[in-house]
């Protein structure tokens, strides 16, 4: 096991911690009835297509919550995989992405990863201070409303 990293490298605890949450949810899928090279960042992908229709790989970065560029790689990736088409959108640059009838097939067993994924996060939020969720969410909105980099620069100007 990898030494854990410093308290103050706050970016290396969170990579080591989504590294360790991510690889784990990953090495389930075999028992959850999904195919080898099936990755976490698909599924709210997959379920945002099932629950909406084909959208545009910007409408999709929205309904996932992840920029244009991360949803744009997932995407090329999961067509590659099969899991979806892209077709043209309404002007040339549009790209719309379309579950395939793989992907359509999978739903089920994405659904039931989702599920256990949120059950088992809630069972280890029992044994956390606060949920992680929570507290995920109010570091977002803390960095929203002053960026870190303008934390960093105000700590800079008083030394």
């Amino acid at each position: 096991m990898a030494k854990t990293p410093e308290r103050e490298a706050v970016g290396t605890l969170l990579r080591h911690v989504h590294d360790l949450l991510d690889g784990d949810v990953a090495r389930a899928y075999p028992d959850l009835g999904l195919p080898a090279g099936y990755r976490p960042r698909y599924s709210p992908v997959m379920r945002a297509l099932a629950a909406h229709g084909p959208m545009p790989i910007r409408d999709l970065a929205e309904a996932v919550g992840v920029t244009h560029s991360a949803a744009s790689q997932s995407v090329a990736q999961m067509a590659r995989d099969g899991l979806l088409e892209l077709r043209p959108g309404t002007d040339a640059r549009q790209r719309v992405a379309h579950l395939s009838e793989h992907g359509e097939g999978l739903l089920p067993a994405v659904h039931r990863e989702w599920t256990a994924v949120a059950t088992a996060m809630r069972d280890l939020d029992e044994e956390l201070p606060a949920p992680l969720a929570e507290v995920l969410l109010a570091v977002l909105e803390a960095v929203e409303g002053r960026s870190l980099r303008e934390r960093i620069v105000g700590v800079a100007r008083r030394t």
